[in-house]
């Protein structure tokens, strides 16, 4: 009976992030769920993408924390247009909760909208919101062994970035073995090594994103 309720609700959620997936179509817009562990980077990260992509792309976030407005304070603070879903309690965020959010938001004037997930490696990967890419901070501090531990994130993943390689030569992981075993459960994932923190290997990302959304935008 379990395994029924959980199938049910996964099947539930895909009809509606199917629903919002065609919305994003409609609107020409590129729609990436960005998740990772609690503390990987993914403010971090978005703080640098849209000072990359100023004046080339139109950005939105929704930002999904379980309590507190805080990064979406920081994001705010960018002056694009950003919404704050908490889950008061729910450890990921849903094709529901994203539909509910997406009135706040103005899509014809966006670009590419940029989703923070919940901080957690499971259950972010289960369910979809009619995303085009799911895109997956590790940080190196965090050891190597996450893509044996929760393979299910690196196969549905498009993107892995690597953050924090500037803090290498103080932490216990082998990059190359975190590449090698993510590769293996999915043959298609792109890789970037990066650090928020010395701007090393963001220009490869704000590239493939810019890729990204100039491809949607000649098939709209």
């Amino acid at each position: 009976m379990k395994i029924t309720v959980v199938k049910n609700i996964l099947e539930a959620n895909d009809r509606i992030a199917e629903d919002n997936r065609r919305l994003f179509e409609e609107s020409g817009l590129l729609v990436i769920n960005l998740m990772s562990s609690p503390g990987a980077g993914k403010t971090s990260l978005l703080e640098h993408t849209i000072d990359a992509l100023s004046g080339r792309l139109r950005i939105g976030v929704i930002e999904g924390d379980i309590q507190s407005s805080a990064d979406a304070e920081r994001i705010s603070r960018k002056g694009i247009q950003v919404v704050q879903i908490n889950t008061d309690g729910a450890c990921h965020l849903d094709g529901n909760m994203v539909r509910h959010a997406l009135p706040a938001l103005t899509l014809s004037d966006l670009d590419l909208l940029i989703v923070e997930n919940v901080g957690n490696l499971v259950c972010p990967a289960e369910f979809k919101m009619g995303e085009d890419h799911k895109v997956m901070i590790l940080s190196v501090t965090e050891g190597d062994d996450k893509p044996e531990k929760y393979p299910l994130m690196f196969r549905e993943s498009s993107i892995l970035l690597i953050n924090k390689i500037d803090l290498l030569p103080y932490v216990d992981c082998n990059v190359d073995k975190v590449k090698e075993v993510s590769l293996a459960l999915n043959p298609d994932l792109k890789i970037f090594e990066i650090s928020c923190k010395t701007g090393e290997g963001l220009d490869s990302w704000t590239q493939w994103l810019d890729e990204q959304v100039r491809t949607r935008s000649r098939h709209t």
